[in-house]
């Protein structure tokens, strides 16, 4: 289809997404980048981070922890350590992990433990906001 990439979303458990597309936004490790059809070759590690695509005047979300994109003038592929559309985020479970990851740094310890509570809280960060505002009338 002319003016359109093929998005494929992959984890190591299955292909959440594939989906021609609009626009592609994703958390590459040196910073955010957007994808439009006909984009150059090129790969891209990734973040945690929101992943948007655009199909017409839909705009979706889904977060993003880790992985790899690979670009090529007619898809995007994105291989996730982990990753999960707005819709399939529950609020009030990422709202417990938010909480939780803030006890956990609050009580401090280890190196290596604030590291991974503060790992933690901007995953559980990220999926609240991503299921916020899927959740609001008019912005998903």
């Amino acid at each position: 289809m002319a003016g359109k990439i093929l998005l494929e979303v992959v984890t190591p458990e299955k292909q959440l997404l594939s989906q021609e597309v609009d626009e592609v936004i994703a958390p590459g490790s040196e910073g955010e980048f957007g994808v439009l059809p006909g984009h150059c070759h090129f790969l891209s590690t990734l973040k945690i981070g929101e992943l948007r695509y655009r199909i017409g005047e839909q705009s979706n979300s889904m977060a993003i922890l880790w992985g790899f994109a690979e670009v090529t003038p007619t898809k995007v592929t994105i291989m996730a350590e982990v990753a999960e559309k707005a819709e399939d985020i529950s609020i009030e479970r990422a709202t417990e992990k938010v909480a939780e990851a803030e006890r956990r740094l609050q009580a401090g310890g280890l190196p290596s433990e604030v590291k991974e509570a503060q790992i933690s809280l901007e995953k559980a960060r990220l999926r609240k906001k991503i299921a916020e505002r899927a959740k609001k009338p008019g912005t998903h």
